[in-house]
């Protein structure tokens, strides 16, 4: 276990994977739950246009809040993935080329196949013909790339901020549902306690923001609590 801790530390220390895995862990779990309330907003304006005892069947809320964490799970997954190995792909070649690395197989593909012209010339001749030149040498055998440190820090990494990219928004929208899964029909008061779920979510994810930032811990939950507002307030007018 020892040596993982310390394996991992290091490859921290080269690719700074941690910082952006919780970056996108918060702003995508932040993500994911707003974009669940935009959902149960919609129900929501259902259930209150009728009398308080009007209810729903609570699948008609887990269906569609599933169908859309699962998607938001595979998108931060697949996008995060493609983004991050591109970034590092750059990173890599940029630094090699600050350092003078020339790529060998580069070499070796711009290298003429004597063997080749050899062959279209004799069908083309009907006679043996050997092309000789002093000045190409023979193509080397293709040798194996052996993994360094960083290759290893980049493929952890690159998984690993993949997995939270996914994770965070599918949790993120997954929470707020839970209620719903306790009862078989939904009412005012069910949705009532998921929007409450997603508030103290919300500020739980303030308090982590201002303690990594070392800022005010009310002001960053003021600011997440204003854009959940905002967005209740519009969808509301909107479906209203």
């Amino acid at each position: 276990m020892s040596k993982i801790k310390s394996q991992i530390k290091i490859y921290n220390e080269i690719t700074n994977f941690l910082e952006i895995a919780r970056r996108y862990f918060i702003n995508n779990f932040y993500d994911g739950a707003l974009t669940i309330l935009g959902i149960l907003l919609g129900f929501f304006v259902i259930i209150a246009k009728k009398p308080l005892d009007h209810t729903i069947p609570s699948s008609y809320v887990i269906l569609p809040g599933l169908g859309t964490i699962i998607s938001m799970f595979f998108s931060g997954i697949s996008g995060s993935y493609l983004s991050e190995r591109a970034e590092q792909k750059k990173i890599k070649a940029e630094m090699e080329m600050a350092m003078g690395i020339i790529d060998e197989e580069d070499d070796e593909e711009n290298q003429p196949d004597l063997g080749a012209q050899e062959e279209e010339l004799k069908r083309a001749m009907l006679k043996p013909v050997r092309l000789e030149n002093n000045n190409v040498k023979p193509k080397p055998k293709k040798k194996r790339k052996i993994k360094t440190i960083r290759d290893k820090a980049i493929n952890f990494s690159e998984i690993i901020v993949a997995l939270i990219n996914g994770l965070a928004p599918f949790l993120g929208g997954l929470v707020p549902l839970i209620p719903f899964f306790f009862v078989r029909n939904a009412n005012f008061i069910t949705f009532i306690q998921s929007f409450i779920i997603i508030l103290l979510c919300i500020i739980v994810l303030g308090i982590f923001i201002g303690r990594v930032s070392k800022e005010s811990i009310i002001i960053n939950i003021i600011q997440m609590l204003f854009a959940f507002t905002i967005t209740f307030i519009v969808v509301l007018l909107f479906l209203g």
